[in-house]
């Protein structure tokens, strides 16, 4: 008789669960957050929840627009994201067949250009700076962005793919971050009342 040990998931099929939960559940949950205008409040504990801008790219299939949560940060200017999922990233194919995008900073809403800059001679330097500034999303990868070696680092993130981001011009109108604000005066003005009478009931 011989016994058969488990066989543990693939790494591959690893990183598909992860992939997946961030689409399904936690990229809504932040772009919500963005939506009622808490953009800044997302940003507040960076070295813990990390910096994160909402990516506003275009469907290479549907044609249609299309909003993601990613870490990102800017040095000289120029905001740097990386995907983590590599090619597998759908933000990631459209912004190679639309380059045109949108970004939602704390301090903005922007159009520019976007680019895969995963070849830039600078690229494990500004890789670095990304990792850092994306808070637990690193560690829970399994990177240190401090500790590790530019050798380890490396080896590490072979398939992440660097996207630098050129501004253009400021965005206004009513499909920007905040567009589901209106929803804290309504709640304020149904709630209120209602909490004020029950308190009324207890004296």
């Amino acid at each position: 008789m011989s016994t058969q040990l488990p066989s543990l998931p693939s790494q591959s099929s690893f990183d598909e669960k992860l992939r997946r939960g961030f689409k399904n559940y936690l990229n809504p949950f932040m772009l919500l957050l963005w939506r009622l205008g808490l953009g800044s409040w997302v940003n507040w504990w960076p070295q813990v929840g990390g910096r994160i801008m909402v990516l506003t790219h275009t469907g290479r299939k549907s044609g249609q627009r299309r909003r993601t949560p990613v870490n990102y940060t800017i040095i000289e200017g120029d905001i740097y994201c990386t995907a983590g999922f590599g090619k597998l990233a759908d933000w990631y194919r459209n912004m190679l067949r639309n380059p045109n995008v949108e970004v939602w900073l704390p301090d903005g809403w922007w159009a520019g250009d976007a680019i895969d800059v995963s070849d830039d001679p600078n690229r494990m330097a500004i890789l670095r700076q990304v990792l850092f500034a994306s808070g637990f999303a690193a560690y829970a990868a399994g990177l240190d962005p401090v500790k590790m070696s530019d050798e380890a680092l490396d080896a590490a993130t072979k398939e992440y793919r660097l996207v630098r981001i050129r501004r253009r011009i400021a965005c206004t109108g009513t499909n920007g971050p905040g567009d589901l604000s209106w929803v804290w005066p309504l709640a304020t003005f149904i709630l209120l009342p209602l909490a004020l009478f029950r308190r009324g009931r207890r004296r």
